[in-house]
């Protein structure tokens, strides 16, 4: 094993990969699945009108992965961690008038509505405040927010993202320049093209220094609170109020999920006289979102980082604070 810097970023060349993400990256309603049993004995939906497939789990991990080796040719690359929710059951024509309980194995039949996964690439890390973070790529594809009831040809929507993973606790960093949430394809290869152009525009520097920089940025106990509490308002304002506030993504499970971990977080919580840095703030929302649906993950994700990166803004500015802090 060879350690070398590229531009003061590590790289650390090796051959293989283990499997991406030990920690669950999500958690909420999802279970773990296999590549080989994605592969092998998930069934795939079709288009109604001709019976003719839509793009698999197992084909977008496929296209994300091929990409990844010609865009990361000489990085170590780990082995997807796929998490799938919302089962869609079924079974044999032979086994019709069998009860649930007497299905034998060989006659169930399964597919998963949603299912997310991400990518590691370990070889590319940076710290920040004591946190090593490696370079993940993943996506969400979720056949909830398709239209099945067409034909072969309609495009279907896919959710790709190119970031960092934080190796203390698994949080995953997006932000706008690493993340396409409304893809919509016909194709694999439309796909493949619009991975590769995200993979090869994303710049990882920049992402990196906007992360660095929420470190060197406080917010006192009372502005915490204040803030906790105009994010449980956000939810109540009305409509026309919202729209010269940020957007906020986030319910209340999720804010209640960070207010508690304010105190008890072993790695994010507050410093003794009460203050939390915004990196430290950034990362009770990333860990809160583990808790989401499959299908709002990736966006309440990049939705976190927004509102640090807003908060950052406004207290660095004289003119005009926050409604957040006010």
């Amino acid at each position: 094993m060879e350690l070398i810097t590229v531009n003061n970023h590590q790289r650390t060349e090796t051959v293989g990969g283990e499997i991406s993400s030990d920690i669950p990256f999500i958690q909420a309603n999802t279970v773990p699945v296999p590549l080989q049993e994605l592969k092998e004995k998930h069934i795939i939906p079709v288009f109604v009108k001709d019976n003719e497939p839509v793009i698999s789990h197992n084909d977008f991990i496929n296209c994300t992965q091929e990409v990844a080796y010609h865009v990361f040719a000489n990085e170590t690359i780990n082995v997807p961690s796929v998490r799938v929710s919302h089962p869609i059951k079924g079974r044999i024509p032979e086994a019709k008038e069998k009860s649930a309980k007497e299905l034998l194995e060989h006659e169930k039949t399964i597919y998963y509505e949603r299912m997310a996964f991400v990518i590691e690439i370990p070889s590319i890390t940076d710290t920040i405040n004591g946190n090593k973070l490696s370079l993940t790529i993943g996506g969400v594809k979720a056949y909830n927010l398709d239209n099945l009831y067409n034909r072969k040809g309609a495009e279907e929507r896919f959710k790709i993202f190119i970031g960092f993973q934080n190796k203390v606790c698994c949080n995953l960093c997006v932000w706008t320049d690493g993340l396409l949430s409304d893809l919509r394809v016909k194709n694999t290869n439309e796909l493949m093209r619009h991975l590769y152009e995200l993979f090869t525009k994303y710049s990882l520097e920049q992402h990196l220094n906007a992360m660095s920089s929420l470190v060197n940025t406080e917010l006192t106990e009372h502005q915490f609170a204040t803030f906790v509490g105009r994010l449980k308002l956000y939810q109540h304002l009305p409509v026309e109020e919202k729209l010269s506030v940020p957007t906020v993504k986030f319910g209340d499970n999720q804010l209640s999920m960070i207010a508690k971990d304010y105190y008890h977080d072993s790695e994010f919580c507050r410093n003794d006289d009460g203050s939390i840095n915004l990196w430290n703030v950034y990362n009770l929302f990333t860990g809160a979102n583990k808790a989401s649906y499959i299908d709002t993950f990736l966006d309440r994700g990049e939705n976190a980082f927004r509102i640090a990166n807003h908060l950052e803004t406004s207290l660095a500015s004289q003119q005009r604070q926050s409604w957040f802090l006010s």
